[in-house]
């Protein structure tokens, strides 16, 4: 986007976009499972449950795995409908783990190991770098950059003597804090590249 405002010969301004962006190797994996239990005897599912999961935990801590923790926990009450009857089929009972690592080549084997223990849900395998916040900063120099080369290019362009000088910097980007999600499918799971990205809007004066 380029827009130029000229209220005399001495206030003339241009205003630019400019955008950078950066596309780095993920060097973390965020994996959300866990263990779903269904029975019309909630104190035995939810034990079960329980034990379930626990195993689910001991097999990924025999790998060397720690940053393990539950992020959703529920009860819910099954009810199927049969000639528009309610049929009360009993609970479901679900304890979904959330796992992180920076050993993104073992991300097969701990779906495998936690499948192997009992676990019966994946929902979502996640990869992300760990200082996002200093790429962000990286790609956003770079939009800066951006919008000053083409501020540049435009002043050579109409002869200008000086260089466009910059009286204002908006920055039309936030840094985005969900990671890339990979649906599941048979593994092994190849990971592709992060694409950070930042946008600009900057006004001159020339």
């Amino acid at each position: 986007m380029t827009k130029y405002k000229s209220d005399n010969v001495h206030n003339r301004t241009m205003t630019l976009t400019g955008h950078g962006e950066m596309n780095m190797s993920p060097d973390m994996v965020i994996i959300h499972l866990g263990v779903e239990t269904r029975g019309e005897d909630l104190s035995r599912i939810q034990a079960e449950n329980a034990r379930i999961s626990q195993s689910v935990i001991q097999a990924l801590q025999r790998m060397g795995i720690t940053n393990i923790k539950t992020i959703r926990y529920s009860i819910d009450k099954v009810f199927d409908f049969v000639d528009g009857r309610q049929i009360d089929r009993g609970y479901l009972v679900r304890n979904i783990l959330e796992i992180k690592t920076n050993n993104i080549e073992a991300t097969g084997n701990i779906i495998d190991a936690s499948v192997n223990a009992g676990a019966n849900i994946v929902e979502l395998i996640s990869f992300d770098v760990s200082n996002r916040e200093y790429y962000y900063r990286q790609a956003l120099n770079m939009a800066i950059i951006n919008a000053i080369q083409k501020a540049e290019s435009i002043a050579l362009n109409l002869g200008l003597s000086s260089a466009p000088q910059i009286v204002s910097i908006v920055e039309n980007t936030a840094i985005p804090f969900l990671p890339v999600q990979r649906e599941l499918a048979a593994t092994p799971i190849i990971p592709g590249a992060i694409n950070i990205a930042a946008d600009v809007t900057v006004e001159f004066v020339f």
